[in-house]
């Protein structure tokens, strides 16, 4: 089977077999096949696209071309959540201890922030002594016992859809459906849970800008998902603003923290329930009035908080911060932005306010670049709110002095604000089962 009749059968709009498809991701990950013809056939997909079969088979191959983790002992049990990335996007941190509390078994793997999006790892190791790098026995053996472990994503886990994925960067390959399925899905297949739960963020701070484009994500990955063998649904959730009030690792935590409290509301709170009740339902076998009457009694009964100090103490972190936020170390500098005039806020660029943050220390722009823990922005007005001439419009923090006045532009430049209030878009927009 050679590849140069791949590319051409693909590039003639054939569909590919399932032999062809797996002879390729196994020949490239054994680094029997080239770039330059990996890189042909990317762009044949990218512009023929593939059937849902083709997909299917793609995702199920690059998900087997290394390592996976066995979550059987689990039965049913386990479950897992995927976003496809966002501004203040500290879902995992509040919903991973609901549902622990009421029985599920989550064992995740989660990422660390690049570009304007954050991680989840990062988030975690802001707090003192957390560890992020759990063996694989650990791994297990804490999710039997307490029903939740996190751990960053390494070793040989779909070693294909890292070596795909670098290809499509610096091909203009990356928007392309079926490649985009793929990779979400076979790092999710490849995890272990039986049950999945997809946050497919739509809006100016996510992938997919337009609720069309995030519908059409998140009908392919659910059916990947369950050709696959998976249970999986999708959430379409609003990103054309930052989630919650905090953008920033040290105050996202502490932001998450209060919801689980009972003293956060709002956006954050409304999407982490709308998520948990989705894992609930699918992991427990509960409706889905019952399973969301169960996630908000896990709130107000503090059983979630509880769990989550569980959670960061079983991990080596210091739980005590949750309870006194004060322990959290401070940025050495900050800044207040007021507004120059009265209205209402009609517009947020959530992405140029996840720049913002990367400007101030929060995140990274390479792989290996270091990160501020504490550097971040707290915002206190957010699209569609009243403000008045000299309203506190957010706070900027970070312990580089000099970052504060190019952050602060990018704010400034992030925001709109008019005289009429505008229409707002829901913060779950869809449920896809």
């Amino acid at each position: 089977m050679r590849m140069y009749d791949i590319i051409k059968k693909k590039r003639d709009g054939y569909a590919l077999c399932e032999a062809e498809i797996r002879e390729f991701i196994k020949g490239y990950v054994a680094g029997e096949i080239p770039d330059y013809q990996v890189s042909a056939l990317l762009m044949a997909i990218f512009f023929r696209g593939m059937t849902d079969e083709e997909t299917a088979i793609l995702t199920d191959a690059m998900a087997h071309s290394g390592d996976t983790v066995d979550l059987s002992c689990f039965g049913d049990l386990s479950v897992d959540k995927h976003s496809t990335g966002g501004v203040g996007d500290k879902t995992t941190l509040v919903i991973t201890p609901v549902l622990a509390s009421l029985g599920a078994k989550v064992a995740k793997m989660t990422g660390r922030g690049l570009g304007h999006t954050g991680g989840t790892a990062d988030k975690l190791e802001s707090i003192e002594g957390f560890c992020t790098s759990l063996s694989g026995d650990r791994f297990i053996s804490q999710t039997e016992e307490i029903g939740i472990a996190v751990t960053a994503q390494g070793g040989n886990l779909t070693p294909a859809d890292k070596m795909l994925y670098a290809l499509r960067d610096v091909t203009a390959t990356v928007d392309s459906i079926p490649l985009i399925t793929s990779s979400i899905m076979s790092k999710k297949l490849a995890a272990g849970a039986k049950n999945i739960v997809l946050d497919v963020k739509m809006g100016s701070g996510a992938f997919m800008k337009s609720e069309a484009d995030a519908e059409t994500l998140a009908r392919k990955m659910v059916d990947i998902g369950k050709r696959c063998g998976r249970n999986v649904s999708a959430l379409i959730t609003n990103m054309d603003r930052p989630l919650g009030s905090a953008v920033g690792n040290s105050l996202e935590v502490i932001e998450a923290a209060g919801v689980l409290r009972g003293e956060v509301k709002g956006d954050l709170y409304e999407t982490c329930v709308a998520l948990a009740t989705e894992m609930a339902a699918l992991s427990l076998s509960l409706s889905p009035d019952e399973a969301k009457r169960q996630v908000v009694d896990a709130i107000e009964s503090k059983a979630a908080f509880e769990k989550m100090k569980q959670w960061i103490s079983a991990q080596g972190g210091n739980s005590d911060w949750l309870s006194d936020v004060s322990l959290f170390p401070k940025a050495a500098y900050s800044l207040e932005i007021k507004a120059d005039r009265g209205g209402f806020i009609t517009k947020m660029d959530a992405e140029m306010i996840g720049t913002a943050v990367v400007i101030l220390g929060g995140g990274r722009l390479k792989k290996d670049d270091g990160i501020d823990h504490s550097a971040g922005i707290m915002l206190y007005a957010k699209t569609g709110d009243k403000i008045e001439e000299g309203d506190i419009l957010c706070t900027l923090y970070t312990c580089n002095e000099q970052s504060l006045s190019a952050a602060a532009d990018k704010y400034r430049e992030a925001i709109k604000i008019g005289d009429e209030k505008p229409d707002t878009i829901p913060q779950v927009v869809k449920i896809l089962r």
